[in-house]
């Protein structure tokens, strides 16, 4: 028996979402037309004998995530709960702190995800990794190739290239190391936890010994990074191995990779949901490349639509619109004519006619296949990193206006063009 295990984070972490993250909690933010976490369930109930997902945070319940999860529960038959940490316990305290529902009826191996990563999750590869190499307790991380200088921004694992096993490992180096790096998927049999117990119980005869704790000890006992405190520990000793996926991977940190991932995904759905891509037909609107279109928006038929588009729930499009590499969130309306190129349209915005919305990609070079997305900084030099253009929900396009490189938040009526900032 299997069980995965989905760590969500939690409302101070994903704050280079903003002004996304204001209205959805970062893991329900549609990609490709479903909350990012859809693909990460989806991939965990199509492997065999799977009897359960775990998803750990720190959000407060909410409306939204337990909607999410009731819905999903029904459409892949599959018990999923949330739990939810009393504090920010890291990658390895949560899973620690909640052992016994993870254990609970004895599942032989459980998978661990991050939930801002995109991936082809090949999961029943990581199960068949495991059972061929090193003993059956041995632990897999998923791995892919990145280019050197952006393997430094990620855990980087040295292998021993003849057993794939894990001979050292150091997140984030301030030095070339390898350019293998973690993709945050993890496949743990039990035992792992007796090595988070060690770091667990290590830590609090530190906070015993450091007389200083005022008797907040035992929360920052608790709070266990896996890379650092587990992985760095286990490297070298023949339990820790690695599986490196040829497949697409990338992280969604800021608002402008989604955009990224969302190519990516649209891009697997030619296998594995082509009903989710639509085509061009008489009296519908003009389609390039994969495109994602709700079944309930409303589209004229002169709009040229694509690549690289979602469109969600309700939304709106007028006669001889421009939509290219964007994602367009539910209730928004493009008027005639509005060209939107390279941006993210929150909810209920509106974007008046013959406006020009546009932002910069931060794409991963083309050329080079190893490339990843690069986390930007948002300021640079002083100046505002041009990247996508965001728009919060709510938000007034007037006529006839260029928006460029800007991230708008919330309920703003705009009167005039901008370009190169951030509206408050």
């Amino acid at each position: 028996m299997l069980k995965a295990v989905i760590l969500i984070g939690g409302p101070q972490k994903g704050t280079r979402f903003r002004p996304l993250s204001f209205e959805v909690p970062k893991p329900l933010f549609p990609v490709a037309g479903v909350p990012m976490l859809q693909h990460h369930i989806e991939a965990c109930a199509k492997v065999p004998n799977m009897k359960e997902i775990l998803l750990i945070g720190f959000y407060q319940p909410n409306e939204e995530l337990t909607r999410f999860i009731c819905s999903a529960q029904q459409e892949f038959k599959i018990s999923i709960r949330y739990l939810q940490e009393y504090a920010a316990l890291g990658t390895g305290g949560g899973i620690y702190h909640f052992r016994d529902q993870i254990l609970s009826g004895g599942p032989e191996a459980f998978f661990i995800m991050n939930a801002d990563v995109c991936s082809e999750f090949p999961l029943p590869e990581m199960l068949n990794f495991q059972k061929e190499h090193g003993e059956p307790s041995s632990f897999v991380i998923l791995g892919t190739t990145a280019n050197r200088k952006q393997s430094m921004n990620y855990g980087c694992i040295v292998e021993n290239q003849q057993t794939n096993e894990v001979l050292h490992y150091v997140e984030k180096p301030s030095t070339f190391v390898s350019d293998i790096i973690n993709c945050g998927i993890y496949l743990f049999t039990p035992e792992i936890f007796q090595h988070i117990g060690a770091v667990f119980q290590k830590n609090q005869q530190d906070m015993l010994l450091d007389e200083q704790t005022n008797g907040n000890g035992w929360h920052r006992a608790e709070a266990i990074r896996l890379e650092q405190d587990i992985f760095t520990a286990l490297a070298g000793q023949g339990k820790l191995y690695v599986y490196k996926t040829p497949a697409f991977w990338s992280q969604i940190k800021s608002a402008g990779s989604a955009i990224y991932a969302s190519r990516l995904y649209l891009n697997q759905y030619h296998k594995v949901h082509p009903e989710r891509l639509v085509t061009t037909e008489d009296g519908g609107p003009r389609i390039s490349g994969n495109v994602y279109i709700h079944p309930t928006a409303n589209i004229d038929p002169t709009a040229v639509l694509g690549p690289n588009v979602s469109i969600g729930t309700g939304v709106t499009i007028g006669a001889g619109v421009r939509v290219r590499e964007s994602i367009i969130l539910h209730g928004a309306t493009l008027q005639d004519h509005s060209c939107v190129l390279n941006c993210i349209v929150g909810w209920d915005s509106t974007i008046g006619k013959w406006a020009r919305v546009e932002g910069t990609p931060s794409d991963p070079n083309p050329n080079d296949p190893y490339a990843k997305i690069d986390s930007e900084t948002l300021f640079r030099d002083g100046k505002l990193t041009p990247s996508i253009t965001i728009l919060g929900c709510n938000v007034t396009i007037p006529s006839e206006v260029i928006i460029l490189n800007a991230i708008v938040l919330p309920h703003k009526d705009l009167n005039r063009s901008f370009k190169n900032q951030i509206i408050l």
